[in-house]
């Protein structure tokens, strides 16, 4: 994993949250604002990001009764099903970009998959993942920000904005509460990676936030690998003094 994290020069940044966290919006106000910076900047989501990966989005999130969803979901193939989606999209999309010295912003990575299908369906986090280990080649994001707000409001929120109710805001209550323990725990557990970012306040006010968190996590990864460009050099054989 870490061999292949030296083979390239992008960051991968992803954006994790509830429903109606305000994730979505926070991360194309992110794109412009780093594109404005000069940085190229390629957005992606999941499920999704390629053709096909479309398609798998266009089923697990279709609500019963619809036409691609005739029938319950268990928890395992709803897991399967993320994770085929999101092996297209590393492969396709979010390795590509790395590797053109891209920051990629991802709507949703691994974190949802612990959070929503461990947590919420109580499906084995160990097994989630090295399944997950599986689909992405050990690819893990250098930042997440978790939007964090109560599961209350961003079902309102989702109620209020959204054209049509997908099949995961349709879930219980006490389901979407799971997730968000789950989110929280993961960022327990990862307190470098993953960055909580108070999602109640006006989206401006969350947009300055997360501006603030990015722009000084790229400033210490800019001094990072100038660092170890520097040691690399200095370590060369047959280096003149």
């Amino acid at each position: 994993m870490g061999v292949r994290k030296n083979r390239r020069d992008g960051i991968l940044i992803t954006f994790e949250g509830v429903e109606g966290s305000g994730k979505t919006t926070q991360l194309r106000r992110l794109a412009t604002l780093l594109r404005q910076d000069g940085y190229r900047v390629v957005e992606t989501r999941e499920p999704g990001g390629t053709s096909v990966a479309e398609r798998i989005r266009e089923i697990l999130l279709s609500a019963p009764g619809k036409p691609t969803m005739t029938e319950p979901m268990t928890a395992a193939c709803e897991a399967h099903l993320i994770l085929a989606a999101r092996s297209q999209h590393v492969t396709h999309v979010i390795e590509p970009a790395l590797r053109a010295g891209s920051i990629v912003l991802c709507d949703r990575f691994s974190d949802s998959t612990f959070a929503y299908q461990g947590y919420g369906r109580g499906l084995d986090l160990g097994m989630l993942q090295d399944m997950n280990r599986l689909a992405t080649g050990g690819l893990e994001p250098d930042l997440t920000l978790l939007f964090e707000i109560p599961v209350a409001t961003g079902l309102a929120r989702r109620r209020k904005f959204a054209m049509e109710q997908n099949r995961l805001d349709r879930e219980a209550h006490e389901f979407h509460e799971k997730v968000r323990r789950g989110f929280l725990a993961l960022a327990s557990g990862a307190p470098k990676r993953i960055k909580k970012i108070d999602g109640l306040p006006h989206p401006e006010t969350v947009a300055v936030e997360v501006a603030s968190a990015v722009r000084a996590f790229l400033t210490k990864a800019r001094t990072q690998r100038l660092k170890t460009v520097m040691h690399a050099a200095r370590a060369r054989p047959g280096r003149s003094r």
